[in-house]
């Protein structure tokens, strides 16, 4: 595969490097060993056939599919082998061809996997590293499907959960939208002939009716610029990061948000652990999985680990433990079974965070119900009080 490496040179100046190798570290190497300091390393056939394609590497799969080859009896290289000659996407044969050939160069399989960081993820190569340690390669796969299962469990119970509501809004919004912009506009030419008092807010109606069909069209380009400007506007760092502020600044909303990120990360320590990576690397590697609130808490409790402090009372002196895994910490350093102890912690807080969004969902959707419904009658009984003001006058 072919890589564009960009390089200083040593008079200065700046070059670009078109070299051929197995992987973007390996194009680094080269151009390293030429004497270029290298600045990056862009193209390739592992990520450019991704990217070209649209496709994503399956690593849950990827991962299923080779314990079960290894389970049967043969080699890494056979297994890999194998996978390479069953995949249809050129993408992924190309990135298992890689990995072949940098296992036949005599490269570990952690090794391998480094050179493409886009498609593996390092708590996977730390948990493959740790296994070659050991020999058991099954058994960190294992340990690692069983991780992916259990955050997808909880992400599908979000996801289902935010379903119902999300049609609901989008079902009634499209309703509000028919009757504001088709049907209402139709009633105001039936009323404007109409003499006599009308309540304010049938009057307010009206009047939209009437804007509503004269200057529709640019209304409705004007909300959809104004929808796009606040879409762009929500993906720049710096109004997420308000954002994200704000809700965690939330009584409602902050702690539960504390408990999903410290769950998320409680899981993650546990299969680290439990893989035979020592708990301040384990910590190290977790924090990118923690929100920025978090984040620097974790940096102080892991150099107050290193320096000799309890885990239970570092993470609880930088607000890194619910009472509950507390407890369990505690049980953890007694017993020495901290990988256990955190895979306890975080299966009661996913069950006890699936609990409260399916009250939450119970609740909101019959509320979000009622709220559209009322705002539908509205327009229905402000489109027709002038007729049964009429009907009165009449009789």
């Amino acid at each position: 595969m072919r890589f564009d490496v960009k390089v200083l040179a040593g008079d200065g100046s700046l070059s670009r490097l078109s070299l051929e190798a197995v992987s973007a570290a390996e194009a680094g190497r080269q151009a390293a060993q030429q004497g270029y300091a290298v600045l990056s390393v862009s193209g390739g056939g592992l990520l450019a056939g991704l990217k070209g394609g649209r496709q994503k590497f399956p690593l849950k799969l990827f991962s299923q599919e080779l314990l079960a080859l290894l389970e049967s009896g043969l080699t890494v290289v056979e297994a890999l082998e194998v996978l390479a000659e069953k995949e249809r996407q050129q993408g992924t044969r190309d990135i298992l061809s890689g990995i072949i050939l940098a296992l036949r160069e005599g490269r570990s399989l952690s090794t391998a996997l480094e050179s493409t960081p886009q498609v593996f993820p390092p708590l996977y190569i730390a948990t493959v590293r740790a296994s070659e340690k050991t020999s058991d390669l099954d058994e960190a796969l294992r340990r690692y499907i069983a991780y992916q299962n259990q955050l997808d469990d909880l992400r599908g119970k979000l996801v289902s959960a935010s379903v119902y509501p999300l049609l609901l809004m989008v079902v009634g919004g499209l309703i509000i939208v028919f009757l504001l912009g088709f049907v209402v506009p139709r009633f105001s030419r039936i009323y404007e002939d109409l003499h006599g008092d009308l309540p304010w807010l049938s009057r307010v109606m009206l009047e939209w009716g009437r804007f509503a069909e004269n200057y529709g069209l640019l209304a409705s380009a004007m909300a959809l610029a104004a929808a796009y400007g606040a879409f762009r506007l929500l993906q720049r760092p710096f109004v997420r990061a308000w954002f994200s502020a704000r809700l965690w600044r939330s009584s409602a909303v902050g702690e539960r948000l504390r408990v999903f990120h410290l769950s998320r990360c409680y899981r993650t320590l546990g299969m680290l652990l439990r893989g035979g990576i020592p708990f301040t690397t384990a910590l190290n590697m977790v924090a990118e999985l923690l929100a920025p609130a978090l984040r620097p808490g974790l940096v102080q409790a892991t150099a107050r680990i290193a320096e000799g402090m309890p885990a239970s009372r570092a993470l609880e002196e930088y607000g890194l433990v619910t009472p509950v895994s507390l407890r369990l910490i505690r049980v953890g350093e007694q017993t020495g079974a901290m990988g256990e102890m955190m895979d306890r912690i975080a299966t009661f807080h996913d069950e006890e965070m699936g609990r409260w969004v399916e009250m939450v969902s119970r609740l909101f959707g019959p509320l979000l119900m009622l709220v559209i419904g009322l705002m539908i009658g509205l327009i229905v009984v402000l489109l027709y009080l002038p007729i049964f003001q009429v009907a009165e006058s009449i009789g």
